[in-house]
């Protein structure tokens, strides 16, 4: 991603690169229609997780204080890597799914639209 400075010749030091994560990466993932969450969640995930573990493991105890959260139907969930729709192989890392550091990973629930249809 190009970065545009206010001051020509700016140098800083990039804090957020991977290597600082000690083997984790940042994994961005936010649930469409649902403002309750109001940003996307920043994730420390290894590269290596599989994507059942992300679900099973990290995203659904994530959604689970949303009154919605238990209602999530998996099978039928859609999903978007980095504003692409992807299907993600349930059994393949987060790397081999494409996940890599800084990715932005999207959820969208066709039958659940927030609270009482609010998007929160």
């Amino acid at each position: 991603m190009a970065v545009i400075a206010l001051k020509p010749g700016y140098q800083g030091e990039v804090r957020d690169r991977q290597e600082n994560y000690h083997g984790n990466q940042l994994v961005y993932f936010g649930w469409d229609q649902h403002r309750l969450f109001c940003a996307a969640f920043a994730l420390p995930l290894p590269p290596t997780m599989p994507f059942k573990a992300l679900v099973s493991d990290v995203i659904t105890p994530l959604l689970a204080s949303h009154p919605e959260g238990a209602a999530i139907d998996w099978s039928r969930a859609e999903w978007l890597r980095s504003n692409e729709p992807f299907t993600p192989d349930p059994e393949a890392s987060l790397a081999d799914n494409g996940l890599g550091h800084k990715t932005l990973l999207r959820l969208r629930t066709p039958d659940l639209t927030g609270i009482d249809g609010s998007c929160n």
